[in-house]
């Protein structure tokens, strides 16, 4: 040991030491926390474009073929609609031919 050093570190390098990693860890966290966000938003876009694609399908089978349809394979086989069922699902209320069915389409839960 060099006899012009101290034998214990000072304060002044502990916090030379730990400043980084506290500022690493920091920025990690808003990073993680801001992948989050976008995440939601993502899956609001998508809930909000498959509650317009049903809208939409649901009305051209109205009017091509003078019924609505009777469930939503009939949708997903004759009209080209397609979700991910891991992550939305879709309550369809099947009324009768001339009426509107109800339709809510629900996030699953992770």
């Amino acid at each position: 040991m060099n006899r012009f050093e101290n034998a214990r570190p000072d304060l002044k390098q502990h916090i030379t030491f730990l400043l980084p990693i506290v500022a690493f860890i920091l920025l990690f966290a808003f990073f993680l926390r801001g992948v989050q966000s976008i995440e939601g938003t993502t899956l609001t876009k998508q809930q909000e474009s498959l509650e317009t694609a049903l809208s939409r399908s649901i009305a051209q089978c109205y009017a091509v073929e003078g019924f609505y349809p009777p469930s939503i394979t009939y949708l997903t086989e004759h009209y080209g609609l397609t979700y991910d069922s891991s992550v939305f699902l879709i309550d369809y209320e099947y009324y009768g031919n001339n009426l509107l069915p109800d339709v809510t389409v629900l996030r699953k839960q992770k």
